[in-house]
């Protein structure tokens, strides 16, 4: 009895003990759970949520890019992609052979995902494939419950709805490079693009706007199930540019008749750039779709070049288009006068060393007027003999020869007007005499851009430090014609100081080039009265050309190799009554013509200041009839004819 009275207090201390302890576990229990649920109930709120509440940066839309009526030459359009988040997609591998087995993947596609994968954090989204199809994105759709990390945006693809015809004025925009990622999340938005080249770069942080907030509720397969909350982005800034696209479109047609080839055409009195081309160009689109290796290749291996800006960055010897810069100096400095006659036997000779007249039998006694007009290379190497180069720079510089004019697109090149000290600094060797003779013709170490050329035409006919621009900011412009234009730029531009009777004969001279029989360019003239242009032009040796070869010819005929024969030339303004609109045109290689840039380049410059001039006055907005129908070969002033 006392052994089972003993056994029943152990147990009774037992049960206790026991009863005791599943007290104080329930009441640390319930302490805890008191301590998450109500003491702690926001923290672990919030932390509830973030595990099926995600934040999502917008990308803003791009800023458009119009031209001077307002007419979209950059836009945006929406496009379905399929993206993928690494952190919760599991094996990549696995979900990209499932993705392909819906919609199809390349091998291309499959590198791009996985390189992006590694250079961006796990949580950011990476573009599988885009520009989906409506079928391609309901096949994904259901069967995003089996695609972990797998899911549906809708984005924005940037369009350029004239393609080539501006694609050196717009540029384009690319995926961000690894290089380029500088800590901005915007950037590592999938599928984000930044301009890469053309006002897409120069503006790129004006256009790209900023980036909005979605605020989304996703289930336990990462499938969103709902927008809780949504600030949009702000749309990137509006570009308005000085383009007149029916001028470029007529322009690029022009150009596009030859290999490769430039054209710019400046309003004289506000500087802007009414149209700038460089053929042959290439699709902006195919560069933010992503191009193939075999499109690259096709690319950069064209010797026309068509990634290059011919008219900002293409440097060309000016031939005689430079002449004028020659006379301006000449008569600045009392060396020659209008009356001064240089007899042009078909040579001139120094010491040894003979310099050729590009007509053989010469032109005989030449007075400066006649000497522009028909070109007669003897005049200017006298004129430059008694110059010297130094001269001859000062004159050009103030023209906006030789340097930068600080142009609205990247890439541009200064061009080169050599002077004693330049040539002792570069190459450590005195100017020489005989360079100063085939400068005076505009070959030797003369380059210039397309661009400059315009430039210097526009400061001919105004005597003004024109500089031309290519974006408006404020606005769409209003239209300005001859007959609401101011009568001089006064207002807008600095005077060059250039005696007004030295512009008048020189400008005179240019004149008579296009509209007077035996000028030039003569064959190239406008022929609708009150619409006639003056110009010079020029034809710029890319070789040496031997004693043999001048003799027989040999350069003129299209035996010479595409990459060894002349470049031809020409300036020009218009009207000559009431000068305003200038262009200038350089067609690689293009002088195998025996009337090289009369023949070649002027009537380009003729077609498109013809139009410039019929747009006006009041400078009309396009019309549909342009938009509809500028697939037809013959452009818009055939139309208007």
């Amino acid at each position: 009895m006392q052994r089972e009275n003993q056994r029943s207090k152990l147990f009774t201390r037992r049960a206790l003990l026991l009863a005791g302890g599943q007290t104080a576990l329930l009441a640390a229990l319930a302490g805890r759970m008191y301590y998450l649920q109500v003491t702690q109930s926001d923290r672990y709120t919030v932390l509830a949520d973030e595990n099926r509440i995600n934040l999502r940066l917008l990308a803003p839309p791009r800023g458009r890019i119009i031209d001077r009526f307002g007419l979209p030459l950059a836009t945006n359009t929406p496009n379905y992609r399929v993206v993928l988040v690494a952190e919760q997609a599991g094996e990549i591998d696995v979900t990209l052979d499932a993705i392909d087995q819906l919609i199809g993947l390349t091998e291309a596609d499959r590198r791009r995902v996985q390189r992006d994968i590694k250079r961006k954090h796990s949580f950011v989204p990476v573009v599988v494939r885009a520009n989906l199809t409506w079928d391609e994105m309901a096949r994904i759709e259901v069967n995003v419950p089996e695609l972990p990390g797998v899911m549906i945006e809708e984005g924005l693809s940037r369009t350029y709805p004239f393609a080539e015809t501006a694609a050196h004025v717009l540029g384009y925009v690319a995926p961000v490079s690894e290089k380029e990622l500088n800590g901005d999340p915007l950037l590592e938005l999938p599928d984000f693009r930044i301009g890469k080249s053309g006002i897409e770069k120069q503006h790129d942080l004006e256009l790209r706007g900023k980036a909005g907030t979605s605020q989304i509720e996703t289930n336990a397969y990462g499938r969103v199930v709902r927008e809780l909350a949504r600030v949009e982005g702000t749309p990137g800034k509006e570009m308005v540019l000085t383009l007149d696209m029916a001028l470029q479109d007529l322009a690029a047609r022009r150009c596009a008749a030859e290999q490769s080839a430039s054209c710019v055409v400046l309003d004289a009195f506000t500087g802007d750039v009414l149209a700038l081309v460089s053929s042959p160009g290439f699709d902006p689109i195919a560069f933010g779709a992503g191009l193939t290796a075999v499109m690259w290749r096709d690319l950069t291996t064209n010797i026309r070049n068509p990634l290059s800006n011919k008219a900002i960055s293409g440097t060309y010897s000016p031939g005689s288009t430079f002449k004028p810069m020659v006379a301006l100096a000449g008569l600045e400095s009392g060396l020659i006068t209008p009356e001064t006659v240089v007899s042009c036997p078909g040579s001139f000779f120094l010491g040894n060393t003979v310099f050729h007249c590009w007509r053989h039998g010469g032109h005989g006694g030449m007075n400066l007027r006649n000497a522009i007009k028909n070109s007669c290379d003897v005049f200017f190497y006298e004129t430059a003999r008694r110059l010297g180069i130094d001269r001859i720079a000062a004159m050009a510089k103030r023209f906006g020869l030789g340097s930068k004019l600080d142009f609205d697109l990247p890439g541009e090149r200064p061009g080169n007007i050599p002077t004693r000290d330049w040539n002792l600094a570069t190459y450590g060797v005195a100017w020489q005499l005989g360079e100063t003779i085939s400068a005076g013709i505009g070959q030797s170490k003369v380059t210039t851009t397309p661009l400059q050329l315009a430039t210097m035409a526009a400061r001919l006919i105004t005597n003004r430090a024109v500089v031309p621009r290519l974006t408006r900011r404020e606005g769409v412009m209003q239209p300005v014609g001859l007959q609401t234009a101011p009568d001089h730029p006064e207002s807008l531009f600095p005077s060059l100081g250039i005696p007004p009777a030295n512009l008048k004969l020189v400008v005179d001279g240019m004149t008579a080039v296009v509209n007077e029989q035996g000028g030039t360019a003569y064959g190239a003239r406008i022929r609708e009265a009150g619409l006639e242009m003056g110009g010079k032009s020029g034809t710029s040796q890319v070789r040496h050309i031997s004693a043999a070869e001048r003799e027989h010819g040999v350069r003129k005929t299209k035996d010479v190799p595409w990459k060894e024969r002349d470049h031809a030339l020409f300036i020009s303004f218009a009207p000559v009554s009431s000068p305003r609109y200038v262009c200038a045109v350089v067609v690689e290689h293009g002088g195998e013509s025996a009337g090289g840039g009369s023949a070649v380049a002027a009537p380009i410059c003729r077609d498109v200041l013809r139009e410039a001039q019929l747009r006006d006055p009041g400078r009309r907005v396009p019309d549909a009839e342009f938009v509809a129908t500028r697939d037809d070969p013959a452009g818009p002033s055939a139309r208007r004819s």
